[in-house]
């Protein structure tokens, strides 16, 4: 299995990283910052690092057609990277950088990296979006109002191609979680970790192509 992974520096992406290459999967992890790239890829057991700005076309087509130079086919693309913004950190840059990165990077790399995954025999992508992108969400949840919409584009994104994509066989898994411990190896004491939702990913996409798993909506967290 070959295997994509945005925002993989740290947090869940290495943790879905690392997850995937337990099952004996080539990972390619990427990031904005190569170096943080190459921190997971020292990790990782035979994993490739990549720089990859998502919002950037030029980057993402570039980091597609590096893939392809390494790999010749992708099996999973997994949709984790996006700019988080709290109401605190708010200015008019970061409000287009997480639009920009949420939305527009989920949609750039899909459509960046779906030659690669017709390819495959086994193609699926795995768009983290979260709980803050349904109407369920905390409205006093510190994230900006961006980062909601955000968030909300790329759901609704993996929603439409999840029609469009099926006939050909390809997979649309989008995940809904609520906040979560994102450390590298959290314990599993009752709060939602990063290898609890890396472990539901590895679920739906190690089922039988004729299942079709298209999200996993989370219980929030009881305050």
């Amino acid at each position: 299995m070959n295997v994509v992974v945005t925002g993989g520096g740290r947090g869940f992406g290495r943790t879905i990283a690392q997850r995937f290459a337990e099952q004996g999967a080539t990972v390619v992890v990427t990031a904005r910052d190569l170096s943080a790239a190459q921190r997971t890829r020292d990790l990782v057991p035979g994993a490739l690092a990549l720089r990859c700005d998502l919002t950037d076309p030029v980057s993402v087509r570039g980091c597609a057609a590096r893939t392809g130079e390494l790999l010749g086919h992708v099996d999973v693309l997994v949709n984790n990277g996006a700019a988080f913004l709290a109401e605190s950190q708010v200015d008019d840059d970061a409000i287009v950088r997480t639009i920009l990165s949420g939305t527009a990077g989920t949609v750039l790399m899909t459509e960046s990296f779906l030659p690669l995954l017709r390819r495959s025999e086994r193609p699926d992508v795995v768009t983290l979006v979260s709980l803050e992108a349904e109407s369920r969400s905390d409205p006093a949840h510190i994230a900006h109002a961006a980062f909601h919409a955000a968030k909300a584009g790329q759901g609704r994104y993996a929603e439409i191609m999840s029609q469009r994509l099926r006939p050909e066989g390809i997979r649309m898994i989008a995940l809904y979680p609520p906040d979560f411990d994102n450390s590298d190896d959290a314990a599993r004491d009752g709060v939602l970790t990063a290898r609890s939702v890396a472990d539901c990913v590895l679920f739906a996409v190690n089922q039988p192509r004729d299942c079709f798993i298209r999200s996993f909506h989370f219980e929030p967290m009881p305050r």
